[in-house]
């Protein structure tokens, strides 16, 4: 699992900068030391991520023309929490927490009782034999032809999970909430995929990257991580303040941060034309096995989706 944080930081980074260009894109607003009493030292990253030619016509007719969602997340590895939420939609947030275990997935009880008295679906990913959108598809990043040549994984087969050994598991507990008349049920279940395929993707090019991460230190990964988030800043065409990114922890007490990982809070009203219906239950989501390639390491990837049609 060492070897994985270093490739999801450098995998993140990456990723961002090559999706990213003038106007639309991941903004770095925030990347620091964050101390959590309960789960201990971890690190604060913001994002802010403009998407809006990337939704399908139907959401580009209700939201404006230029928006962006916010991006939390903190990451206590082997522990983090992901949320997103948009100023434009209150009512809508995406809420996600990772665990990861040297394992392949046979923990069904990773996060407890949380799930047990609710309908859900549990989604594994395979990132060899999955398909990827074709608009997504590089030959380059296909675990079925990769082959590493520094830690001679590769290329994945059927039954990969079965052969590859060790072999590390990240599972994921994903919850979606919209809660507007109308629209709630086709956006849960175009988010539930956005975020499956994202998953899907993302741990495709982590293991056929692995050639170009597999020997950095942390401090070297912090480094690509700061240059890359600048020079992404500047492609989409945002100069903020200067990013200080720093692995150094911080006190508990200079920061005014709740006694564990925060939701982000939502004050916005929505728009007169939304309206809001009776409360309805969030619906949950338990994720995904990964693999990753490294002689000390494979990981494969678990998505749980727990969308029900109303």
């Amino acid at each position: 699992m060492v070897y994985y944080r270093i490739g999801q930081l450098y995998m993140i980074s990456k990723h961002s900068h090559e999706q990213s260009d003038r106007g639309e894109g991941v903004e770095v607003v925030q990347n620091e030391p964050y101390e959590d009493p309960v789960h201990g030292p971890g690190q604060l990253t913001e994002k802010r991520v403009y998407l809006n030619s990337k939704l399908p016509s139907w959401a580009r007719a209700v939201v404006p023309k230029i928006f962006y969602v916010t991006e939390k997340a903190w990451n206590y590895y082997p522990y983090t929490i992901t949320e997103y939420t948009c100023s434009f939609l209150p009512k809508f947030s995406i809420h996600i927490e990772t665990k990861y275990e040297d394992n392949k997935g046979s923990n069904d009880d990773i996060f407890h009782n949380e799930l047990k008295d609710l309908e859900r679906e549990v989604c594994f990913i395979d990132i060899a034999c999955d398909e990827v959108p074709d608009r997504y598809y590089k030959e380059s990043e296909d675990p079925r032809s990769f082959k590493s040549e520094k830690t001679g994984r590769g290329p994945l087969r059927d039954g990969w999970r079965e052969s590859h050994l060790p072999i590390m598991c990240s599972y994921k507990l994903v919850a979606v909430k919209f809660e507007v008349w109308g629209l709630q049920t086709r956006v849960e279940q175009f988010v539930h995929k956005v975020v499956k395929d994202i998953l899907l993707i993302g741990h495709r090019q982590a293991f056929a990257w692995v050639d170009e991460w597999y020997d950095m230190t942390m401090d070297e990964v912090r480094e690509y991580e700061r240059t890359t988030q600048e020079a992404t800043n500047k492609k989409i065409g945002i100069f903020p303040p200067a990013i200080s990114i720093t692995d150094i922890a911080l006190p508990s007490c200079s920061r005014s941060g709740p006694s564990s990982a925060p939701s982000t809070p939502l004050t916005t009203d929505a728009p007169e034309f939304l309206t809001v219906p009776k409360d309805r239950p969030r619906k949950k989501s338990a994720p995904e096995t990964l693999t990753l390639p490294d002689p000390a390491l494979s990981a494969q990837s678990m998505f749980t989706s727990n969308a029900k049609p109303e």
